[in-house]
C-alpha cells in the first residue's frame, strides 16, 4: 500500500487550490503539449498546492486506449510541475483520475504512481449499477494500492447518486484521504460530511468542494451536524472552476483561511462575491444546457487569455453552446475582479518557452 507523505498529508488537510487540469488540443485535435505544459506551469505559477490530472476537465475519453493518451498526459503534467518547482521547492500534490472497472482503476493506479502521482481521484461513474457492497469492494481495492481521493460526482455529467449509508462505510477505508465533494447538491453535500462525523474521521479525511456552483459558501461554512463537538470545514477545492482564474482562486482561500484563524470572516464580502463566482460558473460551465459546453468553455476562457489555442475537445459533438461565447464575455466584464488576466499576461510567454 503506498501512503501519503506527512508533509503532503499537512498539506492537504490545511486546504489547498487543485484544479483540475483541462487538455490543451491543437485544431486537428493532438495533444498540444507547449499549451499543455504552459497550462501546468500556470497553475504552478498560481500557487497552486497540486494538480488534479485526468478527471473530468481532462476529458475522460483520454482513459479510452484507442485514444492512447493517459500515459503521455499524466507523464507531461508530473514532469512539468516537477521541473517548473524545482528551483523554489515547496509541498504540491498530484492526484491521477482513476475510472473504469476494478482491474482497470487498478492498472490506472499503477500508472499513476510510476508518473509520480501521490494519489487517485477515484470516480465510481462506470460502475452505474453496481451495489454498494460491490462500490465498496472497488474502493478498498484501488485504496490497497494508492491513497485514494473519494469522488462525489454530479449526474448531470456522468455521476451517480451515492447516498449517506455509502459514504459512512467509505470513509472507514483507512487509505482514504480526502473526498471531493462535488453532487451540486446541498443535501447529498451534507451527506458526505456527516459521514465523516459520524465516523469520526473529520481530523484525518480532508474535505474539498468540487461544487463549482457553491464554491465559496462551501469555504466558509462550519458545518455543526449530529452533535458534532466541533464544527466541520470543507479546506480547500479541487475543482473545474479553477482551472481558469488560478491566481484568484490561490488569493480568495489564503484570505478566507487568514480570516478564519482571526475568527474575523467577512460573510457579507464574501457572500456577494460567491454569488458572482457562480454567476461566471454559470456561462463557463453552460449551466442553462445542462452543462453540455462545461469543458469548451473552460477552454473559452484559457484561450482569451492565451493559453490554448482552441476550444476543441476529444469529442467533435462536445462544443460551445451558441449562446455561451456571449455568457462569458457578459461575466467577464461584469466581474473583472475575479479574473487574473494581467497576471496572466505578466507571466504567458515564459510558461509557454519555458
Amino acid at each position: 500500500m503506498t501512503t501519503l507523505s506527512s508533509e503532503l498529508t499537512q498539506l492537504l488537510r490545511k486546504g489547498v487550490v487543485i484544479p483540475a487540469h483541462p487538455l490543451a488540443l491543437t485544431p486537428e485535435r493532438a495533444l498540444d503539449v507547449r499549451y499543455q505544459r504552459a497550462l501546468t506551469r500556470y497553475y504552478c505559477a498560481a500557487g497552486a498546492g497540486g494538480v488534479a490530472v485526468g478527471v473530468h476537465t481532462t476529458q475522460f475519453e483520454i482513459h479510452d486506449p484507442a485514444v492512447g493518451l493517459l500515459e503521455p498526459v499524466l507523464a507531461l503534467a508530473s514532469q512539468t510541475a516537477d521541473e517548473h518547482l524545482r528551483d523554489t521547492p515547496r509541498p504540491f500534490i498530484k492526484i491521477a483520475g482513476l475510472v473504469g472497472s476494478t482491474a482497470q482503476a487498478l492498472e490506472e493506479a499503477e500508472l499513476a504512481l510510476h508518473c509520480g502521482y501521490h494519489a487517485g481521484l477515484l470516480s465510481l461513474a462506470a460502475l452505474r449499477t453496481a451495489t454498494d457492497e460491490e462500490l465498496l469492494a472497488h474502493c478498498r481495492a484501488v485504496a490497497d494500492r494508492i491513497p485514494v481521493v473519494g469522488f462525489y460526482l454530479q449526474p448531470a455529467v456522468g455521476g451517480r447518486v451515492l447516498g449517506y449509508d455509502f459514504w459512512r462505510r467509505f470513509v472507514e477505508i483507512e487509505n482514504v484521504v480526502a473526498i471531493k465533494i462535488a453532487p451540486f447538491n446541498r443535501y447529498q453535500t451534507l451527506d458526505v460530511v456527516r459521514a465523516v462525523v459520524a465516523a469520526g474521521r473529520q481530523a484525518e479525511i480532508a474535505l474539498y468542494t468540487g461544487n463549482d456552483d457553491n464554491i465559496v459558501a462551501d469555504l466558509l461554512t462550519d458545518f455543526v451536524l449530529d452533535g458534532a463537538a466541533q464544527p466541520v470545514r470543507i479546506v480547500g477545492g479541487l475543482l473545474g472552476q479553477w482551472a481558469v482564474w488560478t491566481r484568484r482562486a490561490v488569493e480568495m482561500l489564503k484570505t478566507i483561511q487568514e480570516e478564519r484563524a482571526a475568527g474575523r470572516p467577512d460573510y457579507q464580502k464574501w457572500l456577494a462575491y460567491g454569488a458572482q463566482l457562480t454567476d461566471a460558473n454559470a456561462a463557463i460551465f453552460d449551466a442553462a444546457r445542462s452543462y453540455r459546453g462545461c469543458i469548451p468553455g473552460i477552454h473559452a476562457v484559457l484561450q482569451a487569455q492565451g493559453l490554448m489555442q482552441s476550444t476543441h475537445t476529444l469529442n467533435p459533438q462536445e462544443v460551445l453552446s451558441p449562446t455561451q461565447l456571449g455568457e462569458i464575455a457578459r461575466v467577464c466584464a461584469a466581474y473583472p475582479q475575479l479574473a487574473d488576466d494581467l497576471f496572466v499576461a505578466t507571466h504567458r510567454q515564459a510558461w509557454l518557452d519555458e
